[in-house]
């Protein structure tokens, strides 16, 4: 048997269980906090449903203890519709840019390690390796800090900084990732974050050569259309391997 015929015969991995909406979210969390997305109980992930509502994680569980029985649902105002704890009063972030963006499936907010060092700064950071260009396109950046995102006023000029970006820098404050599935959520914020801490250290040790931007857009844009393969699932893996209520 060929390599080619072996790629066609075989699967890439083994298969994750069936999920739910609630387990894909849970799964993200999780994911997502192993990656730096782990400021305490800050941070919302919201996911919106062909119905119109959306699942959002509870605002009193960290991101390392969501299971999918934990997972909030609310309308499009925020008001709570099933699931057995809160919702973030910060939420207000998230309601405003759904009602902006409607290409939006996914929205993540957080305050991750390095991603709020290049909000502080106030800048996006530069692209120096090929895992930092698996996002195309510009880093939004909001630089005003007016108070929190649980205000209206505030949660609407993140929304109108980020336009038509995937990618949000909030000065002083975190980090904003909007992504059409959860697939997509996970590579982007997972981009984010690394692109943040290479940069911050290719700075540190006194720069470096970052990739021709027509080069990080083109490679950049194919997933765009096709998240990357497999990278989802193998994340997944690992966190059932570690603790399988997660799906619970």
């Amino acid at each position: 048997m060929t390599t080619t015929e072996a790629r066609r015969k075989n699967p890439m991995a083994p298969a994750l269980p069936d999920l739910t909406p609630a387990g894909e979210l849970a799964l993200l969390a999780r994911m997502l906090h192993r990656e730096g997305y782990d400021d305490h109980l800050a941070g919302h992930i919201t996911y919106k449903q062909p119905d119109g509502t959306f699942l959002v994680n509870p605002f009193g569980l960290t991101w390392d203890e969501v299971r999918a029985s934990d997972v909030m649902r609310m309308d499009a105002d925020g008001n709570p519709l099933d699931g057995p704890w809160t919702i973030t009063p910060a939420i207000t972030l998230h309601l405003e840019l759904h009602r902006a963006r409607h290409d939006v499936g996914v929205a993540v907010h957080n305050h991750p390690r390095w991603g709020t060092i290049f909000a502080d700064l106030g800048r996006a950071p530069g692209v120096y390796d090929q895992t930092s260009a698996m996002v195309a396109g510009e880093v939004a950046v909001y630089a005003d800090y007016e108070g929190p995102v649980d205000q209206a006023a505030n949660a609407k000029a993140a929304v109108v900084a980020l336009g038509d970006a995937s990618l949000a820098l909030l000065q002083n404050h975190g980090v904003l990732v909007v992504a059409r599935d959860i697939a997509q959520a996970h590579m982007r914020a997972v981009t984010l974050e690394w692109r943040c801490r290479q940069a911050w250290h290719v700075e540190a040790v006194g720069g470096g050569r970052p990739l021709p931007p027509e080069v990080h857009e083109r490679f950049g844009r194919v997933f765009d259309t096709v998240n990357f393969p497999g990278l989802f699932e193998a994340m997944a893996r690992r966190e059932l391997r570690d603790d399988p209520s997660i799906l619970d």
